[in-house]
């Protein structure tokens, strides 16, 4: 074994795989912004009812698509969508890291999407987790 490999063995063995984007991911459950479909806060996950952005995309990107849920949000407040998910056969995980975010939900693809996009649906709730956008 070269020197070069074993040191890259030896410091994944002390610090772990290397993470892309940490940050990113801390923040949005897990994933990266260019995957991401539809993110809401969790003020919008709390209000009650189904964001209809989230229901059809569901529907329409079932076999490419995962949920991701902020798992220190109470069950009954994304109840709905774990259930919208089961009917439409999107994985999903909840995710409780330790990491604090805004974000209560996100929708996103398994791989890269072509076109950036505004992810966020910027009403009034969006505004109370995130004021200084």
């Amino acid at each position: 074994m070269s020197q070069k490999k074993l040191e890259e063995v030896l410091q994944r063995g002390i610090y772990g795989t290397p993470e892309i984007l940490p940050e990113e991911r801390k923040l949005f459950l897990g994933t990266i912004s260019e995957r991401i479909y539809l993110a809401l806060t969790n003020s919008q996950v709390i209000k009650r009812g189904l964001y209809e952005e989230a229901a059809q995309l569901m529907k329409e990107y079932k076999s490419n698509i995962h949920l991701f849920v902020n798992g220190y949000l109470n069950y009954p407040t994304y109840s709905n969508y774990v259930q919208l998910a089961n009917q439409n056969s999107v994985p999903f995980t909840i995710v409780s890291d330790g990491h604090e975010t805004p974000i209560g939900i996100v929708l996103a693809s398994t791989k890269a999407l072509d076109t950036p996009k505004e992810f966020f649906i910027k009403d009034q709730s969006y505004f109370n987790d995130i004021p200084n956008d």
